[in-house]
């Protein structure tokens, strides 16, 4: 998959660009799946990590007293703009821009994946991820606990995806659609409701 990530990542950001063109402003201040976020704060987070480069995540992270949640919350505010149409205009922007945090750049195609579920989900928006993106993600979040805390949650079960062809650990077994096991495991209590197995309680505790 190496070289492969940016045209996953853009193809994403143009489907996410789709869904939001027409939403209406009570839309835009639906709680997202993010604790404390509207679905435009998740997208102006989600401009704020296109823009940054490691130079500039360092002088971020410095200049906000090395609080990773206060740079990120900082961010989300100078990315807002003044209305919604300035949120998408901004994100927008960003469609082809190809910088990263420091970091592997899967952990950006993890980025539009679960980041655009928590904005589609409390909206009802249907998508259906390419399989790639989903595969990518799937191997990341179950890799490490920094941040998502994938690792912890994942260990000790088998987790098969219903829908693409992936498949992670050994234990008692949770099976269902990749995004919603994605979503469980970064803890998103909203993924379990398309899950099944034997493993789905001990999965469903680590939330």
């Amino acid at each position: 998959m190496a070289g492969n990530q940016w045209p996953l990542i853009r193809a994403e950001r143009v489907a996410l660009i789709a869904d939001l063109e027409a939403l209406n402003d009570a839309q835009w201040s639906t709680p997202s799946l993010c604790a404390g976020w509207t679905v435009r704060d998740v997208l102006a987070h989600m401009t704020m990590t296109a823009k940054m480069t490691p130079g500039r995540f360092v002088g971020k992270l410095a200049s906000s007293g090395f609080r990773f949640n206060a740079m990120t919350a900082k961010g989300v505010q100078d990315e807002r703009g003044a209305t919604a149409a300035d949120t998408l205009a901004e994100f927008k922007a960003q469609l082809d821009r190809t910088t990263a945090p420091p970091g592997p750049l899967d952990a950006m195609v993890a980025e539009i994946v679960i980041h655009s579920q928590d904005i589609r989900r409390p909206l009802g928006i249907a998508h259906t991820f390419q399989p790639e993106a989903l595969t990518v993600v799937g191997d990341f979040v179950t890799k490490g606990n920094l941040l998502l805390g994938g690792k912890r949650r994942s260990t000790g079960l088998a987790l098969t995806a219903t829908d693409v062809d992936w498949h992670h650990g050994t234990g008692p077994a949770v099976t269902g659609p990749l995004p919603s096991i994605v979503l469980a495991l970064t803890g998103r209590k909203a993924g379990l409701s398309d899950l099944d197995g034997d493993g789905l309680a001990t999965l469903a505790g680590r939330i």
